[in-house]
């Protein structure tokens, strides 16, 4: 079996700069090369048992996020990977169930494991379920939602202007009659894009008709019964603006089995991108978050916790969205 050793000769740099390579350190990125392809080259095993004692860590990262099919939190995850993999860390990956038990249930069993540091992506805004295991000093990152009265560092969307510029692409489309399908307002993303929508036709000066306003559930099944009513309404909207991707789905299959046309009968504008949604004719029109971005810069953030910098604490880091426009918002002049 291969040692350190071997890899530092193999590689030619010393014995110290691989150990500091595997421990997670930042070292030049010619060595970094150098090093894996020693690692790669000698089928290099490291023992995480022995890596644990001489670290005190369990090179173990835990993800606990809502609920496992939602797109936004895989395309996260994939972000967090990138950042952990090469790092030799592990992750664990927990679904919440949209459950606030279940998610302190979840919060005990990664801390019963021993993980270095915990991504959490709360089922709500009010309360971090699970409070006991962040006083009890394992570092924590939250990513797309802030918690009320919680300082933790925090990586989240810039859902206000996201949600503005939807809005606002749909307002300078001739649109005036636009309905929203918003999320439950205890969850931050949804009352932080219910406020960029009222803001937009604020700006305008386009009076807000509460009968164009539904709220759904940010689940799997979410936006069909609010889509049914907003379509049933007598003086019904021209343009609606879906806040989340399960609502976005649900409401393109309730017009496709009311024979609706996209972008002629009804305009659409959802939230986050999936191939999906470019495959229709029209494509859809959508605000994208950075996902990707969002858990790199979680894991970077969890990284330095872990490590003992709490420079900056907390810290929360606010990134951009883009709109992608298409003909799913008709012209209407």
């Amino acid at each position: 079996m291969s040692t350190i050793k071997d890899v530092a000769k193999l590689a030619k740099v010393s014995v110290g700069t691989v150990s500091r390579y595997i421990n997670g350190y930042k070292i030049k990125d010619e060595n970094r090369i150098k090093i894996e392809e020693a690692i790669n080259q000698l089928d290099f095993k490291l023992n995480p048992i022995a890596r644990g004692l001489r670290t005190n860590k369990t090179f173990t990262i835990g993800v606990l996020i809502p609920r496992i099919s939602d797109i936004f939190c895989t395309q996260v995850i994939e972000g967090i990977e990138e950042v952990l993999n090469p790092l030799n860390y592990s992750i664990i990956v927990c679904s919440a169930n949209d459950n606030f038990e279940q998610q302190a249930e979840k919060m005990k069993y990664l801390q019963n494991k021993c993980v270095d540091g915990i991504i959490v992506m709360p089922v709500t805004s009010t309360e971090l379920y699970g409070k006991e295991v962040v006083e009890s000093g394992i570092p924590v990152v939250l990513i797309d939602r802030l918690v009320k009265d919680c300082e933790l560092d925090a990586v989240i969307s810039d859902n206000v202007n996201g949600a503005y510029s939807a809005v606002e692409m749909i307002i300078k489309k001739g649109h005036r009659k636009i309905g929203i399908i918003a999320g439950p307002q205890d969850i931050y993303t949804a009352k932080e894009r219910l406020t960029g929508y009222l803001r937009a036709l604020n700006d305008y000066h386009i009076e807000v008709n509460e009968n164009y306003i539904e709220y759904s559930q940010y689940t799997k099944n979410g936006g069909i019964d609010a889509f049914n009513r907003l379509m049933s309404l007598e003086d019904r909207p021209t343009a609606i603006f879906t806040t989340n991707y399960p609502i976005t789905v649900n409401s393109m299959k309730v017009m496709m089995e009311k024979g609706l046309r996209m972008g002629e009968d009804i305009s659409l504008c959802g939230y986050d991108q999936t191939e999906l949604f470019q495959m229709f004719n029209p494509p859809v029109s959508v605000v994208v978050q950075p996902t990707r971005e969002i858990g790199i810069h979680a894991a970077e953030i969890l990284l330095k916790r872990i490590n003992g910098d709490y420079s900056r604490f907390p810290y929360i880091q606010r990134l951009k969205t883009h709109l992608i426009s298409t003909d799913s918002v008709k012209t209407l002049f």
